[in-house]
């Protein structure tokens, strides 16, 4: 008892030391380290050419938020037939500045996007203890964003179209892909009641697409049943930050939403209606501006390329 009694200051000490240095590593260092992930997906019937999707989620943009407008800015280069864009693009009520410096070079590259709840609404303090009750609520005082405005910056003058409770065939350089999705699913603002609909409407356009892939914001499993029951060969989604803060060997403690805790981050599959199809789930590239902490779980960006199945 002596022993202990005279080691618990120093176990203390080292205590308050490792916490301390893991945040000044997730909140000063980590939360910059921004990478690109990289993945294959056999998705396309046989014989396609690839086809390259760079899939972007959770900038969370800040007007003060210089080194990562220029990060996301140098995504151009990577030269994308298509971009994903699942949302929560704002962080701040003046964030719309940055957002255009980040993204302005894939001007002219087909993209679709769909709003997370932080196109909508603007952040608000939250105590980080509760996202372990269970996903978060709206708070009763919120400030609308100007969505409107992004969206007129996307469309009008980047070329993308809007996925929100919307669909669409999207000509990817003469090749062409059937896109679906649904608005912000995490406050309930999502129409899966209109996903038969629009799903029946692309397939009864002339052709075929080489893919059909179903995008939301937060990957709810009620989203994701829906998408896979559709006919989706592929499902695109956010939200979840891949947990922000991760334990090494254990992985995220909070998925922010109903998704398994596994599957918060990366590419993994999804299982409904009898079919198996792939799902990403980005960890995103940024945060709130109220908690500005990344730990064990680097801010990322996607590059998917997609190629042809096996030949039987």
């Amino acid at each position: 008892m002596t022993t202990l009694r005279s080691s618990a200051p120093r176990i203390l000490a080292t205590l308050g030391a490792l916490g301390a240095a893991a945040a000044v590593w997730g909140i000063g260092i980590e939360r910059h380290l921004y990478t690109v992930r990289r993945e294959t997906l056999p998705v396309l019937p046989v014989g396609s050419a690839p086809l390259r999707i760079l899939h972007i989620s959770d900038i969370h943009m800040a007007p003060w938020q210089r080194r990562k407008q220029r990060w996301v800015a140098s995504l151009a280069a990577l030269e994308p037939d298509l971009v994903v864009n699942t949302g929560d693009n704002l962080g701040h009520p003046a964030g719309l500045a940055g957002v255009r410096a980040a993204l302005d070079g894939l001007r002219g590259v087909p993209g679709v996007y769909v709003h997370g709840s932080n196109d909508l609404f603007a952040p608000q303090p939250r105590n980080p203890l509760r996202y372990f009750l269970g996903p978060s609520s709206r708070l009763p005082a919120v400030t609308r964003i100007d969505t409107a405005a992004m969206d007129r910056y996307l469309t009008d003058e980047l070329g993308w179209t809007s996925l929100n409770d919307a669909a669409a065939r999207v000509d990817v350089g003469g090749r062409s892909v059937d896109a679906f999705g649904v608005n912000d699913a995490h406050h309930g603002l999502d129409r899966l009641d209109r996903v038969p609909e629009l799903t029946a409407a692309l397939r009864a356009g002339p052709g075929a697409p080489e893919a059909t892939i179903g995008v939301t914001h937060a990957p709810y499993r009620r989203v994701l049943d829906s998408f896979t029951g559709a006919g989706a060969d592929a499902l695109f989604a956010g939200h979840t930050h891949g947990g922000q803060v991760r334990v090494p060997g254990v992985g995220a403690l909070v998925a922010n939403c109903d998704l398994p805790l596994r599957q918060t981050r990366g590419l993994s599959e999804w299982q409904a209606a009898g079919r198996r199809v792939p799902l990403h789930v980005s960890a995103g590239l940024g945060h709130s501006i109220y908690a500005p902490v990344r730990f064990a779980c680097r801010p990322e960006t996607t590059l998917l390329t997609l190629v042809a199945r096996p030949a039987d």
